[in-house]
């Protein structure tokens, strides 16, 4: 179901976006193979960020918040205009912007490269075109938005890689494209997944998201998530 209620009121916006926003618990969730390509710890400096689409916000921010090595991890909008970067003005599907996250990340800890093998195994189902689980619309689509040309050799690399092995049965349809923006969302979806653990949505959708990454990648787990400090 994709119904957006447009209200200025946060408690009536979550009601709505709560059956409405998400990405299934339909994907891969096993093991899948590493990047050929990718950045040696040695190599990397400082904290980096990377910006992926793929459902609901609320899920990719819940799972990527359980991640060894990742920082923080922001909930927003990729893709469109920063006046059309509401909530209500992306439900209309028309203003190109993509429900995304914004993951930073200690590089030593952990690459751009395992980041994405986690996005493409246990965070979304990459071979669903512009919709995820019970979602459609293109602001529900798979996409990564690099922000740099290293990780657009990654990216390209991987999803390449992943295609020559046939890791999924049909193709993948994730999008590849140069990052212009990321806006966050509203102060209300901020670590939705934390403080509403027992949301019918989430138990149904994105809590599997979060034992899958524990069972198939225990790695990389940590069980006590990192959060927003300005997120309550």
């Amino acid at each position: 179901m994709n119904t957006k209620i447009k209200t200025t009121a946060a408690a009536l916006a979550l009601a709505a976006f709560g059956w409405a926003c998400g990405a299934g618990a339909d994907a891969v969730n096993k093991a899948i193979p590493a990047p050929a390509l990718d950045t040696p710890a040695a190599e990397a400096a400082g904290l980096q960020t990377a910006v992926l689409a793929g459902g609901c916000f609320w899920g990719l921010q819940g799972m990527f918040e359980h991640v060894q090595g990742v920082t923080k991890v922001v909930a927003g909008y990729s893709g469109g205009t920063r006046e059309t970067a509401h909530y209500e003005m992306v439900g209309t599907e028309k203003t190109g912007h993509a429900e995304s996250v914004e993951i930073t990340f200690d590089p030593k800890r952990i690459s751009y490269g395992q980041l994405l093998r986690l996005y493409f195994s246990v965070a979304h189902d990459p071979t669903e075109l512009d919709r995820q689980g019970p979602d459609s619309g293109p602001s529900y689509r798979s996409e990564i938005f690099f922000n740099s040309p290293a990780q657009e050799r990654i990216a390209r690399a991987y999803v390449e890689q992943l295609g020559k092995a046939n890791v999924f049965k049909s193709p993948i349809v994730t999008k590849i494209e140069p990052l212009k923006a990321f806006y966050p969302a509203e102060g209300y979806h901020q670590d939705f997944l934390i403080h509403n653990p027992n949301h019918p949505y989430i138990v149904r959708n994105d809590l599997p998201k979060i034992g899958a990454l524990k069972s198939v990648y225990p790695q990389l787990y940590r069980e006590t998530p990192v959060m927003l400090s300005n997120a309550h």
